[in-house]
């Protein structure tokens, strides 16, 4: 039996915080990890998607998709101490903004509609690098923390894209190497022909990727090879988000839609083998894990609440109420 948690608003941002994206209220809720209590809400500005906060935990950026309306060119910028919105970021020409992560001091996030990567700095307070995918629908983006190796998941080429900042201190530049910002990308199609991949999760020592397809089918990449090593067959319908647990042991995988036995599919990363099905509700998505390790949470869109995983016992624990089609997810430490 789980626990419905309830709301409360306007208490200070905790020292390490969930914060959720409601695409229904269009809002970026502020979740308190002790009591599992909503204590503050900001705009999130329109279409929702994805959430990503600085390396102090002082700021949120999130990007504004604008799905089925040409992509909209704006990432909209929250105040995670004063609570409050910051002026949002006009991207420009680039449009459809979805996956985002901050690493090495920066903003990195896909422009599906451009099928690019782009840089935000925000000490300049402008883009200053764009990289091209040469993919279709480039989605879900993860980098490394010292900017050195990107991620994406391309979801109408049905590959992953890994890319590598190969220029090292001191190589001679020549007119194809130009030395300060050189890049080798290197994109594997995973997947069946039309087979399309969304949600991915690098492992905790980058050295594998594991990316869903809404068919059901986990693909396996390693990393430094940049092959394909297995495609696992996870027996669900429409696979949307993949997380690998923080000690590396787990792999959930969270499917859209109401499955026999579980919405979650709990994978043993070494063996490769399913360790557990999980019932969250009539469908999952978003996941992001406690980095202690304790706890996941998943977005139950269609229910309208964040699932609570206990990852001891691989069981729900609760629900969060943190506002209509809760979507996006991302932890926050502040520093």
């Amino acid at each position: 039996m789980t626990a419905a948690i309830g709301s409360a608003q306007h208490a200070p941002t905790p020292r390490e915080a969930l914060l959720v994206l409601s695409k229904g209220n269009h809002t970026l809720a502020i979740v308190d990890p002790a009591t599992l209590k909503v204590v503050a809400t900001m705009p999130s500005g329109d279409d929702p998607h994805e959430v990503a906060c600085d390396d102090q935990g002082k700021v949120a950026y999130i990007t504004n998709y604008g799905t089925g309306r040409g992509g909209y060119n704006t990432l909209t910028v929250a105040d995670l101490v004063g609570q409050k919105p910051l002026p949002s970021i006009d991207l420009g020409a680039l449009h459809g903004p979805h996956g985002i992560w901050f690493a090495a001091g920066k903003v990195y996030f896909t422009a599906e509609v451009n099928k690019v990567i782009g840089r935000y700095d925000p000490a300049a307070q402008k883009v200053d690098w764009v990289m091209g995918t040469g993919q279709n629908i480039t989605h879900m983006i993860k980098v490394t923390p010292d900017g050195t190796r990107i991620f994406t998941s391309n979801i109408l080429s049905g590959s992953v894209s890994l890319m590598e900042n190969f220029t090292q201190e001191g190589m001679k530049a020549t007119r194809f190497s130009p030395g300060a910002n050189d890049w080798r990308v290197t994109s594997l199609v995973v997947g069946e022909p039309t087979e399309e991949y969304e949600g991915f999760d690098v492992s905790p020592d980058w050295k594998e990727l594991w990316t869903a397809s809404p068919r059901g089918n986990v693909a396996v990449v390693d990393t430094a090879s940049k092959k394909l090593l297995q495609v696992l067959d996870a027996k669900v319908i429409g696979a949307n988000r993949v997380k690998f647990t923080p000690d590396g042991k787990y792999v959930l995988v969270s499917s859209l839609a109401n499955q026999t036995g579980g919405n979650i599919v709990v994978f043993d990363a070494a063996t490769r083998k399913e360790v557990k099905r999980i019932a969250a509700g009539t469908g999952a998505g978003g996941i992001v894990v406690e980095p202690d390790g304790l706890r996941a949470y998943v977005s139950c869109s269609r229910d309208g609440y964040v699932a609570v995983i206990d990852l001891k016992t691989l069981t729900m624990a609760g629900k969060i109420d943190a506002g209509r089609t809760p979507d996006g997810l991302t932890w926050m430490v502040r520093r």
